[in-house]
């Protein structure tokens, strides 16, 4: 099944990060404004794009400052039953970041879109830990 990769290192130790990608204050700094988590494995985390999307994700796993993952539970047809993987890995004052939104069942034209969006999504999550300002999705 084909899978969305990417891999950056972001100038952050990797708590920042994880918490950047676990916890709501964070998801809300670099994703979308109006995100919220419960943050424990075995929550859900639900992300709204103003009108046109609407993703509620199972967090199924969390590991401390290394791994975080989802599965798809709603949202568009092509995301239910796809998994998220942030796996991160700490080096010299960074953060390795891999990235991976895998179970596809095909490669779209919105596979094409969503792997367009993650690459600026990841790259407002990289603003957001290193400056503290990223770049949401923000509807106003």
């Amino acid at each position: 099944m084909p899978s969305i990769k990417h891999y950056l290192v972001i100038k952050a130790v990797a708590e920042k990060v994880y918490t950047a990608l676990s916890k709501t204050e964070g998801l809300c700094g670099w994703w979308t404004v109006e995100a919220k988590a419960d943050e424990r494995v075995g929550g859900t985390a639900e992300f709204i794009f103003g009108e046109r999307y609407y993703n509620k994700m199972k967090i199924t796993n969390l590991l401390n400052s290394k791994k975080v993952e989802w599965k798809c539970l709603e949202g568009d047809k092509e995301w239910i039953g796809t998994t998220f993987l942030f796996d991160l890995e700490e080096k010299d004052e960074s953060t390795i970041l891999r990235f991976s939104h895998n179970n596809w069942k095909e490669e779209t034209d919105f596979f094409a879109s969503c792997n367009y969006n993650w690459g600026y999504y990841l790259k407002s999550l990289k603003q957001y830990c290193e400056t503290g300002e990223g770049t949401p999705f923000n509807n106003g």
